[in-house]
């Protein structure tokens, strides 16, 4: 968001509505519309303004892994090229297994670019997924930072 930029009360409401747990289902927005007063199509409109304006960078979801019968968690951080980094993420993302992957800079004394959060029934069962993984894309040097404990898992509140 520009610094200049003043938000009306009827985007903050709007915005408030949004930024915590959507309600699970196929149309999550026209819900928000209905409380709103707005059809789901406008709500999105205004959203999409939203995003343009650069009030939201993006949605996320937060998966509950445990709730969702997955007691594997792992983030794998893979070292890849910078020309291969298109291609090795769109296969990474293609495993079901993966809910995340970001790509970040690396430094001289971590060089991995490429990370991915890999759910699985278990820690063997994520080491075979990142496994799997690092044999399609071709990706051999990696490592498997498993989750030791969940310090926090909630959407930021701003309104």
């Amino acid at each position: 968001m520009m610094k200049s930029e003043k938000i009306s009360p009827r985007d903050k409401r709007l915005l408030g509505q949004i930024q915590g747990d959507l309600t699970l289902g196929l149309t999550p927005f026209a819900q928000v519309g209905r409380k709103a007063g707005w059809k789901e199509e406008v709500l999105l409109h205004r959203i999409r303004g939203f995003v343009r304006r650069g009030l939201i960078r993006r949605f996320g979801a937060i998966l509950r892994h445990q709730k969702a019968g997955y007691q594997g968690n792992v983030m794998a951080v893979w070292k890849v090229p910078e020309d291969r980094i298109p291609r090795v993420s769109r296969e990474a993302v293609s495993f079901p297994a993966v809910s995340h992957c970001y790509l970040r800079a690396p430094v001289p004394e971590w060089p991995f670019n490429l990370y991915t959060m890999i759910h699985g029934q278990d820690e063997k069962d994520c080491r075979r997924i990142a496994g799997e993984i690092a044999k399609k894309t071709g990706i051999r040097n990696y490592r498997l930072l498993f989750s030791k404990r969940e310090h926090k898992k909630s959407s930021m509140t701003y309104f």
